[in-house]
């Protein structure tokens, strides 16, 4: 699909632009908000066991072997929808691509996935992107791209 103008994607979260605002070095020391009694309220205060609980899952309790049914899952399920003929699905295999392709950062992460292996999952996730992406155009140009004729 031919973009014009080419696009381009920002890197920087949220987190990491409210740290320059805020002229902090550490995520966690980001002001979340001011109590009521007037102190302040961390993003560490909100976020930092939620960070714990999941980097130990990710990295130590996830199931590898479950991990691969998801992954192989996404995938058939995302491939199945994008085959359908009746009807616009799109918008859900593009959320069954984000998904798989969690799933991958999560297998990544535990170590599961060998170098060889990386590269041909990254190309499967890919190539459903990029079918998504060709659905996605066919079924906005079948509707006549609405959003273009907006004044």
């Amino acid at each position: 699909i031919d973009c014009s103008p080419v696009l381009g994607e920002i890197t920087y979260g949220i987190e990491r632009l409210a740290m320059y605002l805020q002229g902090v070095e550490n995520v966690y020391d980001l002001v979340w908000t001011i109590t009521p009694q007037g102190t302040p309220l961390t993003y560490g205060d909100v976020y930092r066991q939620n960070e714990v609980e999941q980097s130990t899952y990710n990295f130590e309790y996830s199931d590898v072997a479950w991990l691969l049914d998801q992954f192989n899952g996404f995938e058939a399920q995302a491939k199945r929808l994008l085959d359908t003929e009746d009807a616009q699905l799109a918008l859900p295999a593009y959320e069954l691509v984000l998904k798989a392709g969690h799933t991958f950062n999560l297998l990544d992460a535990r170590g599961a996935i060998s170098v060889t292996e990386r590269a041909t999952y990254i190309g499967r996730i890919r190539a459903l992107s990029r079918q998504v992406a060709q659905k996605f155009v066919a079924s906005r140009e079948a509707l006549g791209y609405p959003l273009l004729n907006r004044q």
